[in-house]
């Protein structure tokens, strides 16, 4: 109970939504500057399949050691959890970043960060319409709405120069599939430890993306400190954000804590423009602008006073 109390109070919300989007936001350019420095080209599909693999099987082994450790126990699948996570494994890893690191190879790293904002309607959309584990109301799409208006704002630049569905296409699907995941994930933590399920359905789905990537003739161009190190970063990533994001959502609504993936692109536009000098039309005053429209999105689901529109915004 007391971890319930923590883990559903704003100030702890906030920080960890925010530490988990930073995290993502950083993966926009750090994919391509793994690419770069690993020598895996744009078109190169079984390549970017087996660096998505080794990435994320690292980071399972990453989640499981350091949960291990903070739990004081081995965090091993029994036989009723093991099909939830190889499950989970199909749509957060397998399908997710097959999609997304193909998709991302052949778009910009601020055309990605849009499309992939979706993943926030889809996720409010799946848990209500599908796996109906929440009410859909009027309060959250109106919030999505304004918080994608700030995504959209902060890429003016970034959202043209045509469609390509290897490309964006692949994006849009890895933002469906995430919303799938989320959706499993609120489901299948209310039983199990949500740090084990993400660690293993990482390995589970990392090593599934390992084997077929080299089966498909990928290879790893070039093997040096940067990349090693780039790799280890993104594992990281992985594994601490998903972490932290799976067992915020096993105490909180799917809406409450998906909404705050609008950051995502906000960072990711940032870190292209600091790390790959993707440049964009937004100036300070444009980035200040999609912030508070983030912000207030995020306000409207969250903040707006429960009592007065449960009976009034249903859809």
């Amino acid at each position: 109970m007391k971890e319930d109390s923590v883990l559903t109070k704003k100030a702890a919300v906030i920080p960890l939504t925010m530490l988990c989007c930073l995290l993502w936001g950083s993966a926009f350019p750090c994919i391509k500057l793994g690419y770069r420095y690993s020598a895996i080209g744009s078109d190169d599909t079984a390549s970017q399949i087996l660096y998505a693999g080794l990435r994320f099987a690292l980071a399972g082994v990453l989640a499981i050691v350091i949960g291990s450790i903070a739990a004081r126990k081995p965090l091993i699948p029994t036989r009723k959890s093991l099909p939830k996570a190889t499950l989970l494994s199909l749509f957060q890893t397998i399908l997710q970043y097959t999609f997304f690191y193909i998709g991302l190879a052949r778009s910009t790293g601020m055309k990605s960060s849009v499309i992939t904002a979706s993943n926030v309607f889809l996720s409010i959309l799946v848990a209500s319409l599908i796996f109906r584990t929440e009410k859909l109301t009027f309060r959250k799409v109106l919030g999505c709405i304004v918080g994608f208006s700030g995504v959209v704002l902060i890429n003016l630049s970034g959202i043209g120069g045509g469609f390509r569905f290897t490309g964006e296409g692949f994006v849009f699907l890895s933002a469906l599939s995430y919303a799938f995941s989320a959706a499993l994930i609120k489901r299948f933590s209310s039983e199990e430890d949500p740090v084990m399920l993400s660690g293993w359905q990482f390995i589970i789905g990392g090593s599934f993306m390992t084997a077929l990537g080299l089966a498909l003739g990928g290879r790893i161009g070039e093997i040096n400190f940067r990349g090693t190190a780039m790799l280890v970063y993104l594992a990281i990533v992985s594994a601490a954000a998903f972490s932290i994001w799976g067992t915020l959502l096993k105490h909180n609504p799917v809406s409450m804590i998906s909404v705050f993936g609008f950051m995502n692109p906000v960072f990711g536009v940032i870190l292209s423009f600091l790390l790959l000098s993707e440049r964009s039309a937004a100036g300070p005053a444009c980035v200040i602008e999609a912030l508070g429209l983030v912000a207030l999105g995020i306000v409207i689901v969250n903040f707006a006073p429960q009592q007065k529109i449960n009976k009034k915004s249903e859809l």
